[in-house]
């Protein structure tokens, strides 16, 4: 069993820059793919970001590429999100989920899932 918990969110201003930080317990995250994904109240959980569990292979949505960067300190059993040039339309509740078989866009790969952090961009 792995328990997930999100933290570092918070309001911050638009342009501004913001680092979340997914840390695991129960068992070691090592060996596990970490995504991130977003949801507003009323729509869909939105793909953010994932990351392989050796840290080598990255994957972005279009929307946040270039702006955010996803790593990991396994030594830590810890992931982190760290949202640069913040918009907006970034607001929303971001959880992190474990992937024991490969990093993914899609939500239904994930097993274990956090209980979310909220951000909010304000203009």
């Amino acid at each position: 069993q792995v328990t997930l918990v999100e933290s570092g969110g918070g309001l911050v201003q638009s342009g501004g820059s913001l680092r979340l930080s997914c840390a695991a317990s129960g068992r070691t995250i090592e060996r596990y793919a970490v995504g991130w994904f977003r949801q507003i109240p009323g729509n869909e959980r939105e793909f953010v970001a994932t990351i392989s569990w050796s840290g080598v292979h990255t994957y972005y949505a279009d929307s946040v590429k270039g702006r955010f960067t996803c790593s990991r300190d396994n030594a830590k059993n810890t992931v982190y999100l760290q949202m640069n040039s913040l918009k907006p339309e970034d607001t929303a509740v971001y959880y992190c989920a474990a992937n024991g078989r490969d990093y993914s866009a899609n939500p239904r790969d994930y097993v274990y899932w956090g209980q979310g952090t909220q951000l909010t961009v304000s203009s």
